[in-house]
């Protein structure tokens, strides 16, 4: 692999990582605290690890915040705790907006959120636009959802002949190259869903840490995992 710098720091051509954000719920449980604290303490692990990534210089990071099978089987006053966790982090990031060097990106159907949620997510998206640093946040989303959404896009457009470089255009994630790194926490060794189709040729990274656990010290031993692979892209 090609060594990228910034500062000391070495990426190994790391542009994109994202992150399967992973026991909340188990940290909860482990320290004696209800669920809503867990998804609290997930909420700043969140913080520290988007900042710690922009810091060393990883330009696109894409978290998966909410899936589909989240919000349909997760209990009423466990969402709407997450739902507040959300709604004071977008009302923070409209205040910061001129401070912001992140592009805010949401993937997912947001249409199943109340108005006011709609608006605040429509805001931070583009006041933020254009900047440096890309965040996506996955809410409500699912990939197989996404490609169906894609599909949909490209027929309706007339398209008898759909290339790769058509159904990446039609994506949530279009423009944003596919992420070089998948990181999971919690112990859990499978996709969930999601960035299926972007996947295709990301290394993955499986750690036991749960994420409310999760900081720098972790970041740095996937990227250094990373740094010790050989890419091969399908290749022998």
């Amino acid at each position: 692999m090609s060594a990228e710098t910034t500062g000391e720091k070495n990426l190994y051509g790391l542009r994109h990582i994202a992150f399967i954000m992973d026991g909340n719920r188990r940290w909860a449980a482990r320290h004696g605290l209800p669920k809503e604290q867990g998804h609290r303490a997930g909420a700043k692990a969140f913080h520290r690890v988007v900042k710690y990534c922009r810091d060393i210089g990883i330009r696109y990071v894409t978290v998966y915040a909410l899936s589909t099978e989240n919000l349909k089987n997760r209990p009423a006053h466990e969402l709407d705790a997450i739902m507040r966790l959300l709604d004071d982090y977008l009302s923070e990031c409209i205040k910061e907006t001129k401070d912001q060097k992140v592009s805010f990106r949401f993937l997912g159907n947001i249409e199943v959120f109340d108005d006011k949620l709609k608006e605040k997510i429509r805001q931070v998206a583009k006041r933020t636009s254009g900047n440096e640093y890309v965040l996506n946040i996955a809410l409500n989303y699912g990939g197989r959802a996404e490609l169906v959404r894609a599909f949909n896009i490209l027929f309706a457009a007339g398209k008898s002949e759909i290339t790769e470089e058509d159904i990446s255009g039609a994506l949530y994630t279009a423009g944003c190259p596919d992420p070089d790194l998948i990181i999971r926490t919690a112990g859990e060794c499978r996709i969930s869903n999601f960035l299926l189709w972007q996947a295709s040729y990301s290394e993955f990274y499986f750690t036991d840490v749960l994420w409310p656990d999760f900081g720098p010290r972790e970041v740095d031993m996937a990227i250094e995992e990373f740094g010790r692979r050989q890419r091969r892209y399908g290749g022998s």
